[in-house]
């Protein structure tokens, strides 16, 4: 079993069966394995003797033969030769040169495994180019229409009250992989997906990733004897996080990552660290350790709860929500940081208490409701510090309640509860308006097209050069729109936590904004 970290992505390319099948150029294979085992990544044109120091690799090589050697071990030489080099196929072009592709040349590909081509007198070189560089774009833009279908599933599932679950769920739909989040002691948190044969493969590359992980880490493995694919990421420690466990996502699938794959799994890798990671930290807040010094020496729970609010409390508007739940089984759950920090994002408070089969939590405000990792959850309706002792034996009862029909969550009141995102929406698009607020004043081209760069460019892991392609502009113009972006934003777009934050922000602009066109 080969183990290594992140694999170098693949750069688009198009299969070379595509180009055979296009009857506008007239390709025929005269020698060598069957192609559709070898993919185009550029098309190069060459008479050189010997054009080996000008190659790369990945090229369908065009040449009409004009300096190719009599004989045949010298055209078996030139064989062998763009062979080493990692040319994927050979385009010979007959007449006016030669009238047919040599026997010789057929013969020496034949030995080789390099695929002959031949190409008819009425298609240029030019054509050949054309047509894989169009058929590779087609490639890419259906490679990015996946990803953005696959990032707005992702965007979505966040916002569920089943978020954690939602999430994994919709990677494993996009991936084919079986997607599971594993705590720092290599225990199974949550899963979706196809069950694989051997899932302790997994485990184990998860355990030893989490052990050299010192900040974000990945990486990949290959069984070829069971036929599986095995990647892992350890998620991001962000600023809330407080303890030196890390959680790992682990995929296992039949088949190698793709681009696609692997676009759509680093958004849910940061959307998992997002909704995993606490807020605050009880142990290290000194408000709230005040908080608990003032209660042990007698305050009453009215005159320290405003230190536990956030900001000025004016969001939570004075009030909290007691939270209350159980394992449906009985079984007792260790308070780990890995539970506590999924449990602390899904209700959105540091204020979480397990006690074996058990668990209490205090929320600031009115919770979204959510029930996740197995627990079942009763709400009690929003109370102020006075009145906590009232609002627990709401939670209580509403949690009977759920236990009793077999629902995940219940809550205290007659009146619905509004399930909000992550962040609300309103919020959102209020943030998306004021931080991309300052192209306003870019001038020409405009701020829909500023923002259509930064989406491109973002999109393509900051590639210059694909950015301009897919625009259809030079790089430098990239380069000079992207200057004036972080100019006007004071933003350093190399920064990683800079460029996720201006990811979301796109994603969260308004349709109006996003679309509009001058």
């Amino acid at each position: 079993m080969d183990e290594s970290a992140n694999a170098e992505q693949p750069q688009p390319s198009v299969r070379l069966g595509v180009l055979l099948a296009d009857p506008a150029l007239g390709l025929t294979q005269l020698a060598g394995p069957p192609a559709e085992d070898r993919t185009v990544g550029t098309v190069g044109t060459t008479e050189l003797e010997d054009p080996t120091p000008y190659l790369v690799g990945g090229e369908l090589l065009l040449t009409s033969g004009v300096r190719l050697p009599d004989d045949a071990d010298g055209i078996d030489t030139y064989v062998r030769r763009v062979v080493a080099a990692g040319v994927v196929a050979l385009g010979f072009g007959v007449a006016p040169v030669h009238e047919e592709v040599p026997p010789d040349l057929a013969r020496a590909c034949d030995r080789h495994g390099l695929p002959l081509l031949r190409l008819p007198p009425a298609t240029p070189f030019v054509a050949v180019g054309r047509a894989a560089y169009a058929a590779i774009a087609e490639v890419r833009n259906r490679e990015l229409r996946e990803i953005s279908r696959a990032q707005s599933a992702l965007a979505s599932a966040a916002a569920r009250p089943d978020a954690l679950r939602s999430v994994l769920g919709q990677l494993a739909a996009h991936t084919g992989a079986w997607s599971v989040l594993y705590d720092a002691q290599g225990a199974e948190l949550l899963s979706a997906g196809r069950h694989p044969a051997s899932p302790h493969l997994l485990r184990d590359l998860a355990v030893r990733t989490l052990r050299r992980a010192g900040g974000p880490r990945a990486a990949a493995t290959h069984d070829p004897d069971r036929g599986i694919h095995l990647t892992v990421h350890t998620l991001p420690a962000g600023p809330d996080r407080t303890t030196g466990t890390t959680l790992a996502l682990g995929q296992a699938a039949g088949t190698p990552p793709t681009t696609v794959h692997r676009q759509v799994t680093g958004t849910a890798t940061v959307l998992l660290s997002l909704l995993t990671s606490p807020r605050h930290a009880l142990s290290t807040d000194p408000h709230s350790v005040g908080a608990l010094v003032r209660l042990m020496l007698g305050a009453t729970p009215a005159e320290v709860a405003p230190a536990l609010l956030p900001g000025d409390g004016s969001a939570a508007g004075g009030h909290w929500t007691v939270v209350h739940g159980r394992r449906p089984d009985g079984t007792p759950v260790a308070a780990d940081p890995a539970q506590l920090a999924a449990l602390s994002g899904l209700l959105g408070t540091p204020y979480v208490h397990i006690d074996g089969p058990a668990l209490t939590a205090l929320v600031p405000g009115v919770p979204d409701r959510a029930a996740e990792l197995g627990w079942v959850l009763g709400y009690s309706a929003p109370a102020t510090a006075d009145d906590l002792p009232h609002a627990a034996a709401q939670a209580e009862r509403a949690l009977r309640r759920a236990l009793a029909t077999g629902t995940p969550s219940a809550v205290h009141t007659t009146d619905p509860l509004t399930l909000q995102a992550l962040v609300a929406p309103a919020d959102a698009r209020q943030l998306a308006r004021t931080r991309f607020a300052p192209l306003d004043r870019a001038g020409p081209p405009g701020a829909p097209v500023l923002l259509d760069t930064l989406r491109t460019w973002l999109t393509l892991h900051g590639s210059w050069d694909r950015t301009a392609a897919l625009l259809g502009v030079h790089r430098n113009t990239v380069r000079h729109r992207l200057a004036r972006v972080a100019d006007l934003l004071d933003a350093d777009l190399q920064d990683p936590g800079t460029r996720m934050e201006l990811w979301f922000a796109l994603q969260w602009l308004p349709d109006e904004a996003a679309h509009d066109r001058p």
